[in-house]
This record gives C-alpha cells, structure tokens and sequence, in this order.
C-alpha cells in the first residue's frame, strides 16, 4: 500500500507520520521495525497561476514602449 506524507522537523530529525489505514492494515504497534521506501516526488506547476485571468493586448506592449 502506498501513501504520501509530508516531513516535519522534531528536534534535529524528519519525521514522516504513517497513516492509520496503513498501521491498522499491516497491524503496527509501537516500537516495530519497518522498511520505507524514501523518493520525493516532483511537482509539475500545473495549477500554480489558477485565478490570474487571460492575458490582454495591453498586458503584451506593457513595459515594451516605457521609459
């Protein structure tokens, strides 16, 4: 099963949390050993401009003929 989780700091450490589905899937107690397997993942940008309209004619001349 794979899920994602984000780092947080605790004293000089990453700490990754793991999801209840998971511990109550696998049975984890506290104190276990388990195996991770750590890639971070990229992140594309699609969706970061969201809201910022249509550009304009004015917007492209914008700053072209200023001085």
């Amino acid at each position: 099963m794979k899920s994602l989780s984000r780092t947080r700091v605790i004293g000089g450490s990453l700490v990754v949390t793991i999801p209840k589905e998971i511990v109550r899937e696998k049975s984890l107690q506290e104190g276990e050993l388990v195996e991770v397997d750590v890639s971070k993942l990229k992140r594309d940008g699609f969706g970061m401009l969201k809201g910022i309209g249509l550009f304009t004619k004015e917007d492209k001349f914008k700053g072209q003929f200023e001085e």
